[in-house]
């Protein structure tokens, strides 16, 4: 809602609100209550309803929600139903992976540019679009509108790669490298640590092994 400052922690729950509404429009299920909706996704019917209600509520008393309707709202909120053209830099195996990755046109990102340094990667196409010179990514983008730029670099390049990017107007990163960016405080940074992530799982794979070991004794 407009001039209403939205917590960070419900702003990442609605991607997974999100998620689970599309699967529920899958299975034909017209009507989901709050109670019903947190037994999924395993959040309270409480901060489901406190969520939601930050944007207007959605629900009917009695009724609950209709799925196509919030499924339509969220949608409209996490800005899905515009339009966003997206390029690659870094055609590896992480930026093919993410090229060749059918869902993004559903939601709304079209993939328009694919970039490296690598000249035997120059002209290969990945579902339609060629991978191009970074000598050519400044040119590309003056010509075109970019919205996001997704990093798969490795680390020592990433930084300056991200500033020349911004400087040529791009405000949104989505950053695969393992590293911080130090960026003007008007640019997006979307942060995908990969390492991390497995780290995280590591914390808690070794606390689940320790308490199993420990009922074993």
């Amino acid at each position: 809602m407009p001039g209403k400052e939205i917590s960070l922690a419900v702003i990442q729950r609605l991607p997974r609100y999100y998620r689970y509404l599309g699967e529920l429009l899958e299975n034909d299920v017209v009507r989901i209550s709050s109670k019903e909706l947190s037994e999924r996704m395993n959040v309270t019917a409480s901060q489901i309803r406190q969520d939601l209600n930050n944007f207007g509520g959605f629900g009917q008393q009695g009724y609950g929600y209709n799925v196509e309707y919030l499924y339509t709202e969220i949608g409209k909120i996490l800005g899905l139903d515009k339009r966003y053209s997206l390029i690659i830099i870094g055609a590896g195996n992480l930026g093919q992976a993410l090229a060749n990755y059918t869902d993004f046109e559903r939601r709304g990102f079209y993939l328009k540019g694919i970039f490296d340094v690598n000249p035997r990667l120059e002209g290969i196409s990945i579902r339609g679009v060629e991978i191009q010179l970074m000598d050519n990514l400044a040119d590309f983008v003056k010509k075109n509108k970019v919205h996001i730029a997704a990093l798969t670099i490795p680390k020592m390049k990433a930084p300056q790669t991200a500033k020349e990017i911004t400087d040529m107007g791009i405000k949104a990163i989505w950053n695969f490298a393992p590293v911080d960016l130090n960026l003007p405080s008007d640019v997006i940074v979307e942060n995908v640590h990969l390492a991390e992530s497995l780290m995280r799982i590591s914390y808690t794979l070794k606390d689940l092994e320790a308490s199993r070991d420990s009922d074993g004794n």
